[in-house]
Parts: structure tokens; C-alpha cells; sequence
């Protein structure tokens, strides 16, 4: 069997990809919990535009008369 090793995203220690790595791919909780944060602060995004103006709306749309 091929034992497949990955870098921890957080701090790039070697991770065993596999269930004796109840973490992966954080080498750790800490840096599971520190990725987290990151996400939380908006330290890491999500590439894309902005979102759509009809996104942002605090009214309803028009209702659509029905027949």
C-alpha cells in the first residue's frame, strides 16, 4: 500500500494522509483551529466578483401577477 504524505496547509509540517491523521490535512488541532480564524477574520476569500446588486436588496421583489 502507498502511504501518501501531504504538507500541512498552516505550517507545512509532513501530515499521513490517512486515518491516523484524525486532522487532515493540519497537522494538528492548533492549526486546524488557526486555519479556522483565518476564515473567520476573512484572512483567507474566495476568488470572485461582487455580488450581484438584487443580492444585496433589503425589499422584496415585485410580486408577478398571475392570470
Amino acid at each position: 500500500m502507498n502511504t501518501r504524505i501531504v504538507n500541512c496547509p498552516h505550517c507545512g509540517a509532513p501530515v499521513v494522509w490517512g486515518p491516523d491523521s484524525p486532522f487532515r490535512p493540519f497537522c494538528s488541532a492548533r492549526c486546524r483551529q488557526i486555519d479556522l480564524g483565518a476564515w473567520a477574520n476573512d484572512g483567507h476569500r474566495i476568488a470572485g466578483g461582487a455580488p450581484a446588486d438584487d443580492f444585496n436588496a433589503t425589499e422584496p421583489p415585485p410580486a408577478t401577477p398571475r392570470e
